[in-house]
């Protein structure tokens, strides 16, 4: 995204459109019609039956039989990158792992203060004028992360009740601290489109409020979202278009996951069209430092709320930009399990890498103790220059393992503080007559198992059904969030 170029086309189709080059004032405001949601979504339909319940099934027990004891083995979750759940004992951890695998979609929605983030919610959920309406004002107004669920009925839940109900896959907010948890709040609604998607609103980004001023890691909590998110909308309106601090910092923590990013341009409606079309160009100009990328996240320019187009915009053009954005979250609720397994897959990888560092670490401690040697000692010289040692490069020598996987240096450090060496055993001795290895387990599910289950999906065939000549096993699943 470099220059106006990327996007003077979609300037011109704007002019295209025609229409009054001035907004008037609307005569009357009428509450907009609805029927465009229920039917891209669906929602009209009887829930789908979850015809994925066996390979849902199956998924639990490759995680479970491959991929958690190399995990807890090696205490992958206390080098604190992109774990599943804090581990807190095998059956907490366990439980929490399986209410994360079985979770729905999760769309997040980020973005500056008073941009119509939850409004946009209340208008997709239908909360208008019901006593779950999300609280709206031209102020900053939300200072909570609100989750909204499916339940049997309208229901409250505070954020310390969520974090202990290992079931719903909240209890690793736990670490962040009961400051945190004061912010939390969980909404049941008894909704269709809640049946098969979970709302996450976030509190709105103000440039001048430090992380310390609100009494918890505000930006870690976001990460923790961020790496759990199916679609990311991240929200603008044309009064907030410049970007600060906080602002930088969310696009860096968003980095690597542009697949699931959606910039949307709210209160669109508000501007006549060629005031439009220059907020339009802004916003791009404003984002081209902070997403790199050769092809930059797609933008829908529309108004996200209960009430009509004001007269004479360009409705037709917002009503397709509404529908489109709708028809990419129905196609993240439609690919919910292809999006899980390569989630639980890459997890895998991860955990795999870990073990092999570990071993690798290990191995090359006992090979330089001697009878006379300071163990301390020789571990601290290890830990310090792992490239003196050839930790990693070994590592990428002799596995089939990307450098761009590979964990932070540093982040080995703290870990080996509070696990020392000694406490881990090699690779090698994970074995038993009846399980057989423990890497073997773990490197058969990421080559085997799960593509042959996602690939079982693709092909419409029974969950459960291999054929790796088919599915290539071995392959990287690919990224199924986009539209191709």
């Amino acid at each position: 995204m470099r220059g106006p170029g990327l996007f003077c086309c979609c300037l011109t189709a704007l002019l295209l459109l025609g229409g009054a080059d001035d907004v008037n004032e609307a005569e009357e405001i009428t509450t907009r019609d609805r029927t465009h949601i229920d039917s891209t979504l669906k929602l009209t339909e009887d829930s789908p039956k979850d015809d994925y319940a066996g390979a849902l099934q199956r998924l639990r027990k490759i995680y479970h039989n491959a991929i958690r004891p190399l995990e807890l083995s090696y205490k992958y979750n206390e080098l604190r990158q992109h774990e599943i759940t804090a581990y807190q004992g095998r059956t907490l951890a366990d439980s929490a792992a399986d209410g994360e695998i079985t979770s729905k979609p999760m769309v997040l929605f980020l973005g500056p203060w008073s941009v119509g983030k939850s409004t946009m919610v209340n208008y997709l959920l239908g909360l208008d004028d019901t006593p779950y309406q999300l609280y709206t004002g031209a102020e900053p107004t939300t200072s909570e992360f609100t989750v909204l669920m499916h339940g049997p009925k309208m229901k409250t839940i505070e954020g310390i009740v969520m974090a202990a109900d290992s079931s719903r896959s909240f209890s690793p907010l736990e670490k962040f601290g009961q400051n945190f948890l004061e912010k939390l709040i969980g909404i049941e609604i008894p909704h269709k489109l809640l049946e098969r998607v979970t709302f996450v609103d976030t509190p709105g980004i103000i440039e001048n409020r430090k992380q310390q001023e609100r009494g918890y890691p505000f930006n870690e909590v976001c990460q923790w979202f961020i790496d759990r998110a199916d679609l990311i909308f991240v929200v603008f309106d044309p009064t907030k278009l410049d970007v600060g601090q906080e602002l930088e910092m969310l696009f860096r923590q968003l980095k690597g996951r542009e697949s699931q990013i959606r910039i949307i341009l709210n209160k669109a409606d508000s501007l006549a069209t060629q005031e439009l079309m220059r907020v339009y160009g802004a916003l791009f100009w404003s984002l081209a430092p902070l997403i790199n990328v050769t092809e930059p996240p797609r933008v829908y320019v529309s108004s996200f709320w209960e009430d009509d187009y004001h007269p004479d915009t360009h409705k037709e053009l917002f009503l397709k930009e509404e529908i489109s954005l709708l028809e990419d979250l129905k196609q993240v609720i439609e690919n919910r399990l292809e999006n899980k397994i390569a989630f639980i897959r890459q997890h895998a990888i991860r955990v795999r890498i870990h073990a092999l560092l570990v071993d690798r670490y290990l191995h090359t401690y006992k090979d330089k103790m001697t009878f006379f040697s300071d163990g301390e000692l020789v571990f601290k010289d290890i830990i310090e220059d792992p490239d003196k040692y050839f930790i990693f490069k070994s590592i990428l020598a002799k596995t089939n393992v990307s450098k761009f996987d590979l964990p932070n240096k540093e982040a080995y450090k703290d870990f080996f503080g509070v696990n020392p060496i000694t406490s881990f055993k090699l690779l090698s001795q994970q074995c038993s007559y009846m399980g057989g290895c423990l890497l073997d387990k773990i490197e058969k599910a990421i080559t085997h198992e799960l593509p042959d289950l996602l690939g079982s999906i693709g092909l419409g065939k029974k969950p459960g059904a291999l054929n790796c000549d088919v599915t290539g096993c071995g392959e990287a699943p690919k990224n199924r969030y986009r539209k191709h």
